[in-house]
């Protein structure tokens, strides 16, 4: 239909050819016959096509009415259309805002539909990598329980290894469902807070006692950038240290042996910002979108004994963010990682007395 693809203007010269197609035969007939005055001539064809275009409008309008109707339905998912569809509008009018809904519906549903399928393929992972998850501490405990009962069992040098390394296994499987329990009650329900003041400082100097073993193993040095006084926090002090131990955790499992791990405090405002860095190997920049994901690894081919349960980070950053803060991470490869996140300060009397006094963290 070209330009003219809007119904009022289809009528309206259907109704003008009409009309000059009558004035033409009765052009032909007065010719002939001499015996029609020239003002039917006009007027008779005229009064016709103005009849033919209200007739036709309104079959033309009832007929497009009806359909958009139907549109509306399937478009809107409601019985009642009224209001989208007026008899008082033009039929261009309804058509071009059918069209204009039916562009905004479209738009939605293929963003239903990315969405869609980008929770398919994130389904599709996660089942992947919880199974791999859960395998490989069960075909350990399974390996070990086989062997005792081929006859390792009465062999001394051997029970007592297996099943401390069943034992071991166990844990790790506790841990995972553990953590699996805790992110999906806190996804589902919310984390709850319970804050205090206290020092964040301590908490660092408790993980590194707890962790001392394992950082020996690497020969892993943890320590403060500096030296610091008491770091006055306000935050849910046991989730804030499982977040300190996820990552102080991590710069362990993935460091280089011979390194070091630091934590250094940041004044900024009312906020006090917390860094752990390493020295490891570092993250390459395509996979730091993705690595507060659920069982996200940054190597595929790394044993699944090695690391925790895949989902500490996932855990820290719900964590963070029910504080109403960020957690972020900055890498290179080579060079090592920074984890960092943000807490409020704590608020004492002296703090709502004045600003301007207090020590400066760097």
């Amino acid at each position: 239909m070209g330009k003219f693809n809007k119904p009022f203007v289809l009528i309206l010269i259907g109704s003008f050819a009409l009309f000059f197609i009558q004035i033409l035969i009765l052009l032909l007939i007065h010719y002939y016959i001499e015996s029609i005055s020239y003002w039917i001539i006009f007027f008779l064809p005229f009064s016709i096509s103005l009849f033919s275009y209200f007739i036709f409008y309104f079959l033309f309008e009832e007929f497009i009415n009806e359909k958009l109707k139907v549109l509306y339905r399937t478009i809107k998912n409601e019985k009642s259309v009224n209001k989208s569809i007026s008899k008082f509008n033009l039929i261009d009018d309804n058509l071009e805002d059918v069209q204009k809904e039916a562009d905004i519906w479209m738009l939605e549903q293929n963003i239903e539909i990315s969405k869609l399928k980008e929770q398919e393929e994130f389904r599709r992972e996660f089942l992947g990598n919880l199974a791999h998850e859960l395998k490989t501490p069960l075909f350990s405990i399974q390996g070990y329980i086989f062997t005792l009962l081929d006859g390792g069992l009465d062999d001394k040098n051997v029970n007592t290894l297996f099943l401390e390394r069943a034992t071991h296994s166990c844990d790790r499987l506790v841990n995972l469902l553990e953590d699996l329990d805790s992110i999906t009650k806190m996804e589902v329900y919310g984390v709850q807070l319970e804050k205090v003041n206290y020092n964040i400082k301590k908490s660092v100097e408790e993980i590194f006692e707890s962790l001392e073993i394992k950082a020996k193993e690497k020969n892993i040095t943890l320590k403060f950038s500096k030296e610091y006084p008491a770091i006055m926090v306000n935050a849910d002090k046991i989730k804030i240290e499982q977040v300190l131990s996820n990552l102080i955790a991590n710069s362990i499992y993935y460091g280089n042996e011979n390194g070091s791990t630091s934590v250094r405090f940041f004044e900024m405002n009312e906020l006090i910002l917390v860094e752990i860095s390493d020295d490891g190997p570092g993250i390459e920049k395509e996979h730091i979108p993705r690595l507060f994901e659920r069982f996200f690894r940054v190597e595929k081919s790394r044993t699944r004994n090695e690391g925790g349960s895949g989902l500490g980070l996932a855990i820290s950053k719900h964590i963070i963010e029910a504080h109403n803060q960020k957690i972020n991470v900055r890498s290179t490869v080579g060079l090592g990682s920074t984890f960092a996140f943000t807490l409020n300060k704590a608020k004492t009397s002296e703090d709502k007395l004045t600003t301007s006094r207090g020590f400066t963290i760097r």
